[in-house]
């Protein structure tokens, strides 16, 4: 195992994190029903990755990500506090609200976070989490007490985390991408800001989609080739540990696929939309191109029940609005060159085709 610094925390952390939810038990709201590990198992699974050099794991609060930060409590305790970081998070953007869940974590945990995130920060939260008063303002209040010893940001959206990289209260931080989905990334590489910070990119598999069309080497690899600290993986098995552990060890020569390549790929499957998420577009009408274009590709992946349902929260809208949008400024603002509008036609013709198959809901 290779290890990284952590940005200026002083703590190095190795190239592969443990991604905690494949661990947890039972079926929680914003996920599928298939996790199911019991305390023992996904103890030894911990372990194992721990054998294997891993002393980065990565959590959440309850019931967010079911037990696992309960496991993750259990789990430090057997191999010693000390020899493991721990990064917490919780979804909470008002001061009061973030620091209770800080408690209920280290009360949970058993110990306290090295680090905590306040986690999935989006637009209509982005001034409650900045604000006087707000979550940074409480994490940076428990990081001066002593309860947690480092504060983050975590989010999928490339100006936050440019936001969170400017701010002295933020010391770590969490953002997104993958081999298909390397536009935030990308624009990371090239802004100085982020070098100052921890930086953990998540979403390495793309929900575990792309393993079945790359490589696992290719995957840990892409990700990190990039001025990151570490790639968070969710772990839920000793072989699945196996993969990312041993790809990490082994990775330095291996090539590297150019977005084109990766297209071609996925264009054995269908006909995917060109888009990297570089969020560089903006619609005037305050459609995310990217995150509908995502819901698209992930669809014909494999997560058709999960895009479906996404995309019955707003793309008949969103497609309407392009039917009569005169301005189109998203077409100039996109790097790829893709004609967005006719994409959204199409994404909508997707969703009230297999809107009432049984096959996906």
């Amino acid at each position: 195992m290779n290890y990284r610094k952590l940005g200026s925390t002083g703590l190095l952390v190795s190239e592969i994190g443990f991604g905690t939810i494949p661990i947890l038990q039972g079926n929680i709201p914003v996920l599928p029903d298939y996790f199911n590990l019991d305390k023992e198992t996904a103890l030894n699974v911990m372990e194992h990755a721990f054998s294997l050099g891993c002393n980065l794991y990565d959590t959440a609060i309850v019931p967010e990500y079911g037990d696992a930060e309960l496991k993750l409590g259990a789990f430090a305790e057997r191999v010693g506090r000390n020899q493991i970081i721990i990064s917490d998070k919780a979804r909470f953007f008002d001061g009061n609200g973030i620091y209770q869940a800080v408690l209920e974590s280290c009360e949970n945990l058993g110990t306290r976070p090295d680090i905590y995130f306040v986690h999935q920060v989006d637009s209509a939260h982005e001034e409650e989490v900045f604000q006087k008063g707000g979550a940074l303002d409480a994490l940076d209040e428990l990081k001066q007490q002593g309860i947690i010893r480092f504060a983050g940001v975590a989010t999928h959206y490339y100006d936050i985390l440019l936001r969170a990289a400017k701010d002295k209260r933020v010391d770590v931080l969490q953002g997104s991408g993958n081999l298909l989905e390397r536009g935030m990334l990308d624009r990371i590489r090239q802004e100085p800001l982020f070098r100052q910070k921890g930086l953990l990119i998540n979403k390495v598999y793309a929900a575990g989609l792309l393993p079945a069309l790359f490589s696992v080497q290719t995957l840990t690899q892409f990700v990190l080739s990039y001025p990151i600290s570490s790639a968070l993986i969710g772990l839920g098995s000793i072989p699945q540990v196996n993969d990312a552990m041993k790809e990490s060890r082994a990775a330095e020569a291996h090539s590297i696929p150019t977005f084109a390549e990766v297209l071609s790929t996925l264009e054995k499957e269908y006909q995917p939309i060109p888009c990297d998420r570089c969020q560089k577009c903006r619609c005037p009408y305050g459609t995310e191109i990217h995150t509908l274009f995502r819901q698209f590709q992930y669809y014909y992946l494999g997560k058709n029940h999960w895009a479906l349902k996404k995309l019955g929260l707003g793309i008949q809208d969103s497609a309407r609005f392009c039917r009569t949008c005169t301005k189109m400024p998203c077409l100039s603002m996109c790097p790829q060159k893709i004609r967005i509008p006719d994409e959204m036609q199409k994404i909508e013709k997707l969703f009230l085709t297999h809107r009432n198959s049984p096959l996906s809901f």
